[in-house]
């Protein structure tokens, strides 16, 4: 398509958002002011654009925590939070698109438990954008999203990190193996847990199926929201345990001690 057919039919996209938004008004989700948009995305621009903001930096180089303080650097002047110098992972690296605030918190959570589908794919457009400003450190062989308990997706009738990550790997241009990894027991039904609760909990809850194929595998695994770090940590035992080469984290979110804890039980 030529440049004068693509912006034609942008404008012709906004022209329907907007008679949409004109004909069956509703609020955003998240402020409750009225849509402006048509978008299948309920959420108003204003709120759109914050959380479309990304994390600041810099980073920690292994977990991608925003890093407050001068830290610790590697002969290569890398910098790694507190926990990244305890060896507190097993992941190789984790990267985060923006910060678990409280409106990220209610997106997450629309998708989680409300059944708001299209949230995935839009979530996945966020990740591909944190690809693409370094695909170098991406490089992966498969695109993994990482498992709820069997009876939890019953429950639920969908895994929201398999909803990011299919869209995810489409974009990617990478294959998608959601079979690869799978949760052996259960998350208590305690809503909130404690730091300490959150790695108890995921400690050994996670394997890779038994007629996997592994080895030598570099793996980017998707989940919703980083917290502790506890379940991408788990999940990246199980695989390179299995003999994953590389296991890459990529999380829309990430909580940080300034949000608080605004949601419900991410990991």
């Amino acid at each position: 398509m030529s440049w004068i057919g693509s912006s034609l039919s942008l404008q012709w996209r906004g022209i329907r958002e907007a008679l949409a938004a004109l004909v069956f008004p509703a609020p955003c989700r998240i402020c409750g002011q009225m849509l402006d948009t048509g978008m299948r995305i309920p959420f108003c621009q204003v709120c759109i654009v914050g959380l479309m903001r990304t994390l600041p930096t810099p980073l920690c180089a292994q977990c991608g925590r925003p890093v407050v303080s001068v830290e610790e650097s590697q002969g290569n002047g890398e910098r790694h939070c507190h926990m990244c110098r305890r060896g507190a992972y097993s992941f190789d690296m984790a990267r985060s698109y923006g910060a678990y605030t409280p409106a990220m918190a209610r997106a997450v959570l629309m998708l989680k438990y409300e059944s708001v589908i299209p949230l995935g794919a839009w979530f996945a457009g966020f990740l591909a954008r944190v690809v693409d400003r370094n695909p170098g450190l991406f490089a992966a062989d498969a695109v993994v999203p990482v498992p709820l308990d069997s009876s939890r997706q019953r429950e639920r009738g969908y895994n929201q990190a398999e909803l990011i990550a299919r869209p995810l790997a489409r974009l990617l241009g990478l294959p998608f193996r959601s079979y690869l990894l799978v949760r052996t027991r259960p998350r208590p039904n305690k809503l909130r847990l404690t730091r300490l609760e959150r790695w108890e909990t995921v400690r050994g809850a996670y394997a890779t199926h038994q007629r996997a194929k592994v080895d030598k595998l570099r793996v980017l695994l998707v989940d919703d929201v980083f917290t502790t770090g506890a379940t991408l940590d788990a999940c990246a035992q199980a695989l390179k345990q299995a003999g994953a080469a590389r296991v890459v984290g990529l999380t829309v979110a990430r909580a940080l001690p300034q949000f608080g804890n605004p949601g419900a039980a991410p990991q």
